[in-house]
């Protein structure tokens, strides 16, 4: 790899520049921006549908068609940073992400709409490997680089929480199409101080890309998702056609290794998995994210659709959550210098559960919405600590010529963890299939399951000792 994102002596020093700080608020703007749009549509959904006529079953696709595209099409992104230049991928991906924001803002048509959803999960795929790639190359390993992950991880923790704030306040005061548009202006200064804060690219031989990797890798997890929601649906496709779908996606994904195997350039390096850190890591995450996507989504079913509160009230009553987050995200970097990575994935799954348990006691006595607020605490905790523990496990040994890939691959793990996690702890515990038991209950016992194999692996993950011993 003759491209390299920033000067090698960079790498090496152990203090950071103040332009890397400042290099890391920009980037984590993108960030911020980028996981509002995730959950931003949640609170707004029965506004969109009264406008364009959609049912509850096209609704579905304004939210996971968001998070299956970006999740999907992330190693691809990975991997374009890699070969083309961070840089390069850096912005083009933000300008898709800006002009679908604004496509969306606008759109005359529901199917437009879900077009530019889709697009924007393309320009996430492509700008958020990029941007944590800079930011992994601009902190060499060690207190400085777990501090920077903290704020990175922090910032997308908020941005997830107050997308639910969000869009309650916007929609009720301003209607939907503004919780696209109100981004657009920060998306152009973020192109603008990307320009000049990142260092440009050096010059790259011409490599030819994976293509047939890329494809492979990009339906697998498409059709796998696809496959999920559908065979969930009474009304949706026939079950067989849904299963079809699902053994597709197994299929691409075996054709994948085979192709990589053999492939001159792969996508994916299979090398790059020889690191059981990372591999372990990544499963964690998955199976953490789908237990907090699902907690975002049982606050808001219990506060809407059990207590009765209107948008703006669920909006507020969410605050907590996000003013924890960020106390959260203050002890991180301590605990994490001291006492390393495994410490606070293992802390933070720990929170996770106690808060899904939290969730399903007051929700099985139907309690009034201020009992919510130590399940909120627990959970953001659970975000706080065990994604930036599992990020830092995640990207540990990277160099300019793999770092976008390790990004594209934990990013990619933590959003389709999460959408996945919605699709069958959500799909199943409210689906009716059992009758007389509480979905809420339901939801929140498959979470659990699903926390118990995290919390296992996470236990084996072994760093490098020197990480522990860094001084917060």
């Amino acid at each position: 790899m003759e491209h390299e994102l920033v000067p090698t002596k960079l790498s090496q020093r152990k203090t950071t520049s103040v332009r890397a700080w400042v290099t890391l608020a920009c980037l984590s703007m993108l960030q911020f921006l980028i996981a509002v749009d995730v959950t931003v549509v949640n609170v707004a959904l029965p506004s969109i549908g009264s406008e364009f006529g959609a049912d509850a079953r096209q609704l579905t696709w304004v939210v996971v068609g968001y998070t299956i595209t970006g999740g999907g099409l992330l190693m691809l992104g990975g991997r374009l940073g890699d070969v083309l230049g961070q840089r390069r991928i850096l912005l083009i991906g933000t300008v898709v992400f800006g002009l679908a924001s604004l496509l969306a803002g606008l759109a005359p048509t529901f199917p437009l709409l879900v077009a530019a959803r889709l697009l924007q999960g393309a320009g996430e795929a492509l700008a958020l490997p990029a941007a944590m790639a800079v930011i992994v190359l601009l902190f060499p390993e060690g207190s400085g680089r777990s501090r920077a992950l903290s704020v990175w991880a922090a910032v997308a923790s908020c941005g997830l929480v107050l997308g639910f704030i969000l869009s309650g306040v916007i929609t009720e005061l301003l209607g939907w199409r503004w919780i696209f548009l109100v981004s657009v202006p920060f998306i152009v200064f973020v192109l603008i101080a990307t320009s000049i804060l990142v260092p440009v690219d050096r010059p790259s031989r011409h490599i030819a890309l994976d293509l047939p990797g890329s494809l492979l890798l990009t339906a697998a997890p498409l059709m796998f998702a696809f496959g999920i929601v559908e065979v969930g649906e009474a009304d949706g496709f026939p079950r067989w056609a849904a299963v079809t779908v699902l053994a597709g996606a197994v299929l691409a994904a075996y054709l994948f290794v085979v192709v990589e195997r053999r492939a001159s350039n792969p996508l994916v390096p299979l090398e790059f998995f020889h690191n059981r850190a990372r591999v372990l890591a990544n499963l964690a995450t998955a199976l953490l994210s789908a237990a907090l996507s699902t907690s975002f989504l049982l606050f808001t079913f219990y506060l809407q659709n059990r207590l009765g509160l209107s948008p703006l009230e669920t909006g507020l009553t969410l605050v907590p959550l996000a003013i924890s987050l960020v106390a959260a995200a203050t002890l991180v970097p301590r605990f994490l210098g001291r006492w390393g990575a495994r410490f606070c994935a293992v802390a933070g799954i720990g929170f996770t559960a106690l808060g899904m348990v939290a969730i399903a006691m007051a929700t099985h006595v139907e309690a009034a919405a201020v009992a919510m607020i130590p399940a909120m605490v627990l959970i953001a905790a659970g975000m706080g600590f065990g994604l930036v523990g599992l990020q830092y496990a995640a990207v540990t040994g990277v160099t300019e010529a793999d770092a976008g890939t390790a990004s594209g691959v934990q990013r990619a793990a933590d959003q389709l963890g999460g959408s996945t996690g919605i699709t069958i702890y959500i799909g199943v515990g409210f689906s009716g299939a059992l009758a007389g038991v509480d979905p809420f209950l339901l939801s929140s016992a498959f979470a659990l399951l699903g926390l118990i194999g995290a919390g296992l692996i996470a236990m084996r993950i072994s760093m490098p000792s020197q990480d522990a011993e860094e001084d917060a």
